[in-house]
């Protein structure tokens, strides 16, 4: 599995790659964001400019795949063909690298034989194929991390005791220091598990208190750095404000209509450059704040777009929509079947080994997509939520068409 999974990726990367080599606007394109706080990373700059001029420290990302994409720079150079390759190519092996924690989840919730379909069906699964050959971002190792914690959460439902927990809390601080929305999810799972822990009779309490302080270790040099950087508590990323502003607006057509954000609008980029980055942030919070109360029956619609298209990868046929975005009738029929495939699978979880089980999968379904529907969704936000739908998918799928299977379950768990 793993093998093919990396060798097809490659095969997709040598096809698409050049496009990321395009130089307008600065070499834009090679990775966002990303690339200019790599790039000043690099030059010995600091975590700063994540546009197009110097501007200073920013927390408009977090550090790990900013860092690791620095040092590439470092040993292939700033924005040049080996750099895109490296990188590129390590994005391949960790989506490759997901069919691990992918087949573990599958066969710890279903047994061997969705096991061997969830790892197969990751293999060639195409949005990883996709988001792997084909962006340089952080998606594809927010993926692998948050399939590797729902895997230790799976693990950690017969293990009260601390050391285990101590390492999950690890985890989750570098999960988040990647991507902050896989830590969403984790306090709300890793009080359920507690809960039952408790109600048999275990300890709770210092494997709980383990977990905590862990997440604490690793979070606290980057909260110091913000503050130190902002003169007040950043604790993540400093967008949120920004990213409510993008999704609640006058342009509704649009999950994330062009011309929000600084890299797209020459006035949002003069505004970000002349208040810097704080006061940006929150006069983006005070504009978006301002039109929702002024629309709220508006956010309210909006809200519930921005739920269907999480789910199904639908938000609008309109010639204008479909101009901007015309890979969206087939991603809709893909996305829609992947989560209809993966809740048969929760259901027949559910029936079969009752809700105990199931409830860590609606838990992180509940949680972490929760902040997208509130400020707007992208396509790649959904990523890191993929392996569970996968090994959910697989396990109806191998129970197609459903009978009693829970001797065969028992043996296999």
């Amino acid at each position: 599995m793993l093998l093919v999974a990396f060798v097809v990726r490659l095969t997709v990367m040598a096809l698409v790659y050049p496009r990321r080599l395009n130089p307008a606007r600065d070499h834009w394109k090679f990775a966002g964001e990303t690339g200019r706080i790599a790039r000043s990373l690099a030059e010995g700059q600091g975590f700063s400019n994540p546009f197009f001029a110097p501007t200073g420290p920013t927390a408009w990302l977090t550090p790990v795949f900013p860092t690791l994409l620095a040092g590439v720079f470092k040993i292939f150079g700033v924005y040049t063909k080996a750099s895109a390759l490296a990188i590129i190519t390590l994005d391949c092996l960790l989506a490759a690298l997901t069919c691990i924690p992918v087949f573990f989840i599958a066969r710890r919730t279903f047994g061997d034989p969705a096991a061997l379909w969830a790892g197969w069906i990751w293999a060639f699964f195409p949005y990883s194929i996709d988001f792997s050959a084909n962006f340089i971002w952080d998606t594809t190792l927010a993926t692998l991390l948050m399939a590797l914690l729902f895997l230790v959460v799976l693990e950690l439902e017969d293990s009260p005791r601390w050391r285990p927990w101590l390492g999950f809390g690890l985890l989750a601080g570098v999960a988040a220091l990647t991507n902050p929305v896989t830590l969403a999810p984790m306090p709300f799972v890793s009080l359920w598990l507690l809960y039952r822990f408790w109600k048999r009779g275990e300890r709770w309490f210092a494997p709980g208190v383990a977990a905590l302080l862990a997440v604490v270790i690793v979070l606290s040099p980057w909260f110091v750095r913000n503050y130190r950087a902002f003169h007040h508590l950043v604790p993540l990323r400093s967008g949120f404000g920004f990213e409510l502003y993008c999704g609640n607006n006058a342009d509704s057509w649009h999950w994330d209509p062009p011309g929000y954000h600084p890299s797209d609008s020459q006035k949002e980029w003069d505004e970000y450059r002349q208040l810097g980055e704080v006061n940006y942030m929150a006069l983006k919070k005070r504009e978006a704040e301002a039109f929702i109360g002024a629309h709220k029956k508006l956010y309210a619609t909006q809200t519930l777009r921005r739920i269907v298209y999480i789910w199904t990868g639908f938000w609008s046929l309109s010639r204008r929509y479909l101009r901007e975005e015309p890979f969206d009738p087939p991603n809709i029929f893909f996305c829609t079947a992947l989560t209809v495939f993966a809740f048969f699978g929760l259901w027949r979880l559910w029936r079969e080994r009752g809700a105990a089980a199931a409830m860590p999968y609606l838990i992180v379904f509940f949680f972490f997509p929760l902040v997208y529907y509130l400020t707007h969704p992208e396509d790649y936000y959904r990523r890191p939520l993929d392996p569970m739908m996968v090994a959910l998918a697989a396990g109806g799928i191998a129970g197609w068409p459903w009978r009693e299977r829970k001797p065969h379950l028992q043996r296999n768990l």
